[in-house]
């Protein structure tokens, strides 16, 4: 099994800053991708970005050019760096990681952009 413990949620005025950090646990294999998704209250969860173990990266078009993953694969954690936020960017942020036919879910971490 894996676990994914995030960290970085919070509350920011538009135009801000934040970073999620989402640490991964457990029976990690060497091929495997982590990623970003978001679910706002209505809506379905999207992609945000994902990034793999070569640090090949993906993007949703909304959040080119603002958002930036990374990862550190020694300590098997993956960072969002999210800035100039808008507030339709707010949204519960999950950490995912995707390994052979499986995926594992971080349980959430709320971002909030106020305007």
């Amino acid at each position: 099994q894996v676990q994914l413990v995030e960290s970085g949620g919070g509350l920011v005025q538009a135009g801000g800053s934040l970073r999620l950090s989402c640490a991964a646990s457990g029976s990690i294999s060497r091929i495997n991708t982590m990623g970003w998704y978001r679910q706002a209250p209505g809506k379905q969860r999207e992609l945000v970005a994902a990034i793999t173990r070569d640090f090949s990266t993906n993007y949703a078009d909304s959040v080119k050019g603002r958002f930036t993953i990374s990862r550190d694969n020694a300590k098997n954690t993956v960072y969002l760096q999210m800035n100039s936020l808008k507030p339709e960017d707010t949204a519960v942020y999950y950490c995912n990681l995707g390994q052979y036919l499986s995926q594992y879910w971080g349980q959430g971490t709320q971002v909030t952009v106020s305007s």
